[in-house]
């Protein structure tokens, strides 16, 4: 594993503990040319779909676009990276339980939306409104009254 200090290759396993209920594996590593530590994680590789896009073209699923995608959303609400890290592990799964070699793009949105509204309401509008190109205010009023209605019933 390379160093993200000194760029080194050589390093020693101090501890290692599985996370997220046994799917990772976090390591915490010393370097043997700078001496400084630093954590690991390790994750089963996953056969993952390709993700269809509206113009046709394939992408392999990204896991950190979708997380890129939800920071976004969540930027200066109180999502913390712990609540992030989980959504995307959600969207991940559900994702790859559809269990088709190639899924559409839309489908991947409408998922990340799902655990967006679960998530922070005001990060899912924020989401919605880029996802669902809002053209104007009415579109982005129909969203919020959306949701103020299922707060109520």
């Amino acid at each position: 594993m390379k160093c993200p200090f000194c760029n080194k290759l050589d390093d020693k396993v101090i501890d290692s503990r599985t996370a997220r209920e046994g799917e990772v594996i976090r390591r915490r590593r010393e370097c043997l040319s700078c001496k400084r530590r630093f954590t690991t994680y390790e994750r089963i590789e996953e056969n993952l779909p390709m993700v269809v896009k509206k113009d046709n073209r394939r992408e392999v699923f990204d896991r950190a676009k979708i997380m890129a995608g939800l920071k976004k959303a969540c930027e200066k609400r109180p999502v913390s990276s712990a609540a992030l890290d989980t959504a995307v592990d959600r969207i991940e799964k559900r994702i790859q339980d559809i269990g088709e070699a190639e899924v559409a793009g839309r489908v991947v949105g409408e998922v990340v939306m799902q655990e967006l509204h679960r998530l922070d309401q005001v990060a899912y509008v924020r989401f919605a409104s880029v996802y669902r190109e809002f053209k104007d205010i009415d579109q982005f009023m129909d969203t919020i009254r959306s949701l103020a209605q299922e707060r109520k019933g």
